[in-house]
């Protein structure tokens, strides 16, 4: 075994673990913006913006909100989301979703920055509450034509204003009618900016410490978070003993004076033997066909080229396996200007 192919084992494991993340769709991605998001205070970020300099960040501060609404066990909401869910083809589907939120926003000492609760959703990361039954159990809600066997569960998200949070986004400025929105009169100092998403980057926002919010976001796959963690550590390990020697072999020589025991990393190419060998026709070279190319390249490209569609159709097949589906449909009509109809969220 020589360094080159212990490097080459471990750049196909940590290809592999990569793949594996990539099953969690857009949750890993969250989860990585989490781990690597710069964090800067509510002052710089509006700052950020007023600048004009397109930058996400991360602030930390405390929700805060004029028109917070009275949640089901009485607590103050932001936000409460209800998605109620049919099993079909190993896949949940939404066949109802409410969602009741009002605009807040982030405090942190004296100064605010609005959120952006229009473009708020898959980036929200909280503990769900979640009921899990059968059709007949809510038959007034399933689509007709369900089977009344066929199981159904009710999912909850919902943020309070007296949590803390973390919120990720582009810092960008808002105009004063839009703070007055969404602020109201009630707050002596209106946010000019609020974070937003952009770039292909979501909105974050998570109520939870990042730790535990990862946790949540690999809930249900636990077993491939671990089985890519191993294949990443065992990638550094075969990583770091090719590059170790590759480095001893290539020292060896200058210090077997000194250490004789590091002959055996030298590698040795013995001359041809003295005596002569039976003639053979043709270029020993080659493959018996007299003097020509070394080898045979035509079986060389064409090895090269199946490599190269095998590998382009194994990474197309994978794509689409793994191409979340449309579980989460757009948010329906939000029901900001009709608070009744949260009570039918079952939660």
């Amino acid at each position: 075994m020589t360094p080159l192919v212990l490097a080459t084992a471990g750049v196909v494991a940590l290809v592999a673990a990569g793949l594996i993340l990539r099953t969690f769709g857009p949750r890993y991605r969250v989860a990585r913006l989490l781990a690597t998001t710069p964090r800067v205070s509510v002052a710089e970020a509006n700052e950020l913006a007023r600048s004009g300099r397109r930058a996400y960040v991360r602030v930390d501060g405390r929700i805060d909100a004029d028109d917070d609404f009275e949640g089901p066990e009485h607590q103050p909401l932001v936000l409460r989301r209800v998605r109620f869910e049919s099993r079909s083809g190993g896949r949940w589907r939404v066949f109802e979703d409410q969602r009741q939120v009002v605009p807040f926003r982030v405090d942190e000492g004296l100064d605010s920055i609005a959120v952006d609760i229009d473009v708020l959703d898959q980036g929200l990361v909280v503990v769900q509450r979640e009921s899990v039954g059968v059709a007949a159990d809510v038959a007034d809600r399933v689509p007709d034509g369900t089977a009344p066997d066929v199981p159904v569960r009710v999912r909850i998200d919902q943020v309070s204003s007296v949590e803390h949070a973390i919120v990720l986004g582009f810092p960008v400025p808002v105009s004063s009618a839009g703070a007055d929105a969404a602020d109201g009169a009630a707050h002596d100092v209106q946010p000019t900016a609020k974070l937003t998403a952009g770039r292909s980057r979501p909105l974050v926002l998570t109520v939870l410490e990042p730790d535990e919010a990862m946790r949540v976001l690999a809930a249900d796959g636990r077993g491939r978070t671990r089985l890519a963690g191993g294949l990443i550590a065992v990638a550094a390990v075969l990583v770091a003993g090719a590059a170790l020697w590759a480095i001893a072999g290539a020292l060896a020589p200058a210090l077997i004076p000194i250490a004789p025991w590091l002959d055996g990393l030298v590698g040795v190419a013995l001359a041809a033997s003295p005596e002569p060998s039976a003639a053979t026709g043709g270029d020993p070279r080659s493959n018996g066909q007299g003097p020509g190319l070394v080898g045979t390249p035509g079986l060389a490209i064409l090895g090269v080229a199946t490599i190269a569609i095998l590998a382009v159709v194994a990474t197309t097949v994978y794509v689409r396996l793994t191409t979340p589906g449309r579980d989460d449909p757009a948010p329906s009509t939000e029901e900001r200007d009709d608070p009744s109809r949260s009570g039918r969220g079952g939660g």
